[in-house]
Formats: structure tokens, sequence, C-alpha cells
């Protein structure tokens, strides 16, 4: 068979359409943030999605001071680093985490979500996240939408 519908298309670099969303973290469970935030920016929710291809939108995430923890993970949650010499484990809580930069949270929330290869780099750099409301992108009018509305 010859026709088109029993071909395979394949987004590139050129093909790919790309958009800024807004996400207003206000009240948000942070996983359930964070696992839609790296739908998007995986390009998931589109129909074009292809694994090897940058093919996601860029997103702002603002009010990241307010995103919420749910049961006691604020307190009991550990976040285990190790500096590579001989006793050098480090241990923060999301509270800790939280008291010095509320965008850290955020970014390593969505950060644990995406690929762990250099696709994955490359897409974390398409997420901006800010302490407030205010954000640097309103020269790119960010689409703002509500995370109920994308399954």
């Amino acid at each position: 068979m010859d026709t088109l519908s029993y071909k395979t298309v394949s987004a590139n670099r050129e093909t790919v359409q790309k958009e800024w969303i807004l996400i207003d973290a206000n009240d948000m469970v942070l996983g359930r943030l964070a696992s839609t935030v790296a739908m998007i920016l995986r390009g998931k929710h589109k129909p074009s999605f292809t694994p090897h291809v940058d093919c996601g939108d860029n997103v702002v995430v603002i009010n990241a001071e307010k995103v919420v923890l749910t049961g006691k993970k604020f307190a009991d949650k550990k976040y285990i680093r190790h500096t590579g010499y001989p006793g050098g484990m480090r241990i923060e809580t999301p509270s800790d985490v939280m008291s010095k930069d509320p965008r850290r949270l955020v970014e390593r929330a969505v950060r644990g979500m995406l690929p762990r290869n250099r696709l994955g780099r490359k897409l974390f750099h398409n997420m901006k996240v800010y302490v407030g409301s205010q954000h640097e992108q309103e020269a790119q009018k960010p689409r703002q939408i509500n995370l109920s509305d994308i399954k």
C-alpha cells in the first residue's frame, strides 16, 4: 500500500510547534504539579510526540513558595546527597529547602521526573520557576492553563 495513512511521521527540531505555558502553583500538591509539568516539558500531551526530540512546551511556574506537601512530608521527607568525601552525607528536609530557596523544591521534583540523559537535561532548561506572581516572560505571552484540565 502506498498511502500516506500508513506512514509514521516523526517530529524533528524544525517541525516542532513550541509555545509558552504559565502554571500557578498556588495551593497545588508538589508531586501532582511536578508530574504534569514534566509531561508538558516532554511533549507527551501533543499528538506529534516523538521520544527522542524536544517537542515539549516551555513552562513558567509562578508562586513556587505556595506549593503544598501532603501529610507530614514537609518535616519528615529527606533529601539526601553526598559530597564524595568521607563523612560527606548531607540531609535536608523540604522545610530547609523552602526556607533557603522555594524554587529548588519544585525544580528538584520536576527534574526527578525527566529522563536521565542529554535530552532530559535539555528539557529541564525549558522550565522557569519564580517565587511570587511576577515573572520575566511577559514578552513571550505565556498561555495560562489549569492543571485539572490536563489528563
